[in-house]
């Protein structure tokens, strides 16, 4: 039995944050997730992260606020956290003579990225490189993806967009299950109010009608969502998808490189697990040309 633990990077919305949406699977055996969990934590507690979520959009930005203190590199944890929210204060002041809007946008920068404002911008790639690499020393675990070009899309509506990567990733699993011979595997998700019932909807559909692709009897139930907040290996498929988004919208190779190797292949070598969807434009990325197209 397998659980494949999914997240996204990007929104569907074409115009919006980035050309591209990711969808991604990582899928472990049950036996080994406890495991490998454990080393995620263990990881995260080097970072003195332990039970910090592991957000990589949040972690990979740069504070200008870390910049302005100065020797902020030699100073203690707890010294750092208080630098950073004496300069935010300050910053929180001056962005009410902008208006209420200036506010919101600033608080909501800062909720999400306290958790990790004691560890400079190195420390937090440090961490996200590590993971990457422990990833992709997992001989068990296996990567799923579709990478939508939002552009490509025939209707260009949001819904559609998802659906279709929800689909793939779908179909390409199962067809790991049936190549592999695993009697079957339980999705996992990160919570998304505005999207599960959506998702449980569609998985339904296909148990009663089966993918445009393939009929799904290997796969148990419909997604169960969790707070990726909670679950380290959503937090895991978020750093992955992140790196996938990242290497199609900017050419970045660095945390992707070392996931690559997870994403499921044939035997003969052919990448099957990622999916680079172009529509009828031509494309001689790496990707595609991994995957014969």
């Amino acid at each position: 039995m397998l659980i494949c633990y999914l997240d996204e990077s990007g929104v569907v919305e074409r115009g919006a944050q980035g050309t591209h949406f990711i969808l991604l699977g990582l899928a472990l055996p049950a036996t080994e997730w406890r495991n490998r969990d454990h080393a995620i934590t263990k990881l995260k507690t080097v970072y003195r992260l332990r039970d910090a979520e592991i957000h990589t959009g949040w972690m990979v930005r740069r504070y200008p606020e870390q910049d302005r203190i100065n020797g902020f590199d030699t100073l203690s944890d707890d010294d750092r956290r208080r630098a950073v929210r004496a300069e935010r204060k300050v910053d929180l002041a001056k962005a009410q003579l902008r208006g209420a809007k200036a506010v919101r946008c600033l608080t909501v920068n800062y909720r999400k990225s306290d958790p990790y404002v004691h560890l400079t911008h190195a420390e937090r790639l440090g961490l996200l490189r590590a993971v990457a690499d422990e990833v992709g020393a997992w001989p068990e675990a296996r990567l799923f993806a579709d990478a939508q070009q939002k552009g490509a899309s025939k209707t260009g509506a949001a819904h559609a967009i998802l659906d279709h990567a929800f689909e793939q990733v779908v179909s390409r699993l199962h067809h790991h299950l049936e190549a592999k011979d695993i009697p079957g595997a339980i999705l996992v998700q990160d919570q998304n109010r505005a999207k599960s019932k959506h998702l449980t909807d569609l998985m339904r559909r296909f148990h009663v009608q089966g993918t445009f692709f393939t009929q799904i009897p290997r796969l148990v139930e419909t997604p169960l969502f969790v707070d990726s907040g909670l679950t380290s290996m959503v937090q895991v498929a978020d750093l992955c998808a992140y790196a996938v988004r990242r290497f199609f919208e900017n050419g970045e190779a660095d945390l992707f490189d070392r996931i690559y190797d997870r994403f499921d292949r044939k035997p003969n070598g052919t990448l099957v697990g990622l999916r680079h969807y172009t529509g009828e434009a031509p494309c001689a990325c790496r990707v595609c040309k991994d995957h014969g197209r």
